[in-house]
């Protein structure tokens, strides 16, 4: 596959730098996530109240521990406890990860990856605390109780998308990493067997000529595609910028735990399709959909993609490794700036400025969002973790 000229021209400026990173202080970064977290700690004493977003009003906005966000907020103590190892973060984390423990029984979602295995997952790491993981296991028994062997796929809601009984979006890819984390912790191959569908079923039916992802993809009882749809993104046919991080982490994910080929050639796909879009900005934040430039970024999209190119890097050729490294650098530069880290104590403490939920729906446009938190504190560990190893640049 040729390379685009841009990125050609890239890399032969890496090739005189001697180094694909770039100026971010970790330490600094963290030691700022730590005070405004320090401050979301001291705001929020409730622990059935999740931090969210900002309301319109401007007061915070919070959830309960039955929605898809509610595991961020613990994975991102995790994070701040794994580079401090400040005692302090770990009993927070402990808190703030306990308190989604019932979640482990909800079959009513898709979501448990992000709601259990963010923060049980990242605690079980660091901890190896027997009572995460059974809860884990617990919840992954949950999750696959939503396979259906007739449609090969993990359906994602329950509620009906116009008339559409099984709807699956691409978001549902950042779910298996928790799926393949139990096949090797409980024996159960069943849990891989399910990956390996949903990834391969959505491999062949949600991506587009041009490597971008629909968004939602309906089935019929039989597994048969009958209507490829949007619900977060501007139009059908376009391009929801924090899907293709979806699935661009998925498919890196794939990659790591089954070593196909087939998941990095696609992973390398949806790289090529975000970096080289002619819309995406020149800092590499994306706005909220491919089709929509000069509207609103999502800061949220660019964090998840970063953390999924420092992995991604790790299995690609060595050039390509320099690109990855480069964007993933540039998008972490750009977040950590002015333009989008908040001012110490505003933005209700959140990390983030400046991302897009469900702009269809006028619902969290232009505000902090704390999955786009959780995902730059992963992808400032992962820069950290490449940037101290030793390598040939």
């Amino acid at each position: 596959m040729m390379m685009d000229i841009k990125v050609l021209i890239l890399l032969f400026i890496l090739s005189f730098s001697g180094n694909a990173f770039g100026q971010i202080n970790v330490e600094k970064e963290f030691e700022f996530a730590a005070q405004q977290y320090q401050g979301m700690l001291d705001s929020h004493p409730d622990l059935t109240q999740f931090p969210q977003s900002t309301n319109p009003d401007g007061s915070p906005g919070n959830r309960t521990s039955d929605w898809w966000c509610s595991g961020f907020f613990g994975g991102s103590l995790w994070y701040i406890y794994e580079f401090t190892k400040d005692p302090k973060w770990k009993d927070a984390a402990d808190l703030w990860t306990m308190a989604v423990e019932k979640e482990q029984n909800n079959t009513g979602t898709h979501d448990l990856g992000f709601m259990l295995y963010c923060p049980f997952g990242n605690g079980y790491r660091l901890t190896r605390n027997e009572i995460y993981k059974q809860t884990l296991l617990t919840g992954a028994k949950s999750l696959a109780t939503r396979f259906d062997p007739k449609v090969g796929l993990i359906k994602s809601w329950d509620m009906f998308l116009d008339k559409y009984r099984y709807p699956v979006i691409i978001d549902n890819m950042m779910n298996l990493e928790f799926l393949f984390w139990a096949a090797k912790e409980s024996g159960n191959k069943e849990f891989y067997n399910i990956c390996v569908n949903h990834a391969d079923n959505t491999l062949k039916n949600h991506f587009r000529a041009d490597n971008s992802s629909y968004h939602v993809i309906c089935y019929g009882p039989s597994g048969e595609v009958i209507a490829k749809k949007t619900r977060q993104g501007a139009a059908d046919e376009s391009a929801w910028a924090r899907g293709q991080a979806w699935g661009l982490y998925g498919y890196t994910v794939m990659y790591r735990e089954t070593k196909d080929i087939k998941y990095l050639t696609q992973a390398h796909k949806i790289a090529s399709f975000i970096l080289n879009n002619p819309n995406l900005p020149a800092d590499k934040v994306p706005y909220w959909d491919f089709s929509k430039p000069g509207e609103e970024r999502d800061a949220s999209a660019a964090a998840i993609a970063a953390s999924a190119l420092l992995e991604l890097c790790q299995y690609s050729p060595k050039e390509q490794k320099r690109y990855y490294i480069s964007m993933a650098t540039k998008m972490l530069e750009s977040l950590s700036s002015p333009a989008y880290k908040a001012k110490l104590g505003e933005n209700n403490h959140f990390i983030l400025m400046h991302s897009t939920g469900h702009k269809p729906a006028k619902s969290e446009v232009n505000v902090p969002l704390v999955y786009a938190d959780y995902y730059y504190l992963e992808a400032l560990l992962r820069y950290r973790k490449l940037e101290h190893i030793s390598m040939s640049y």
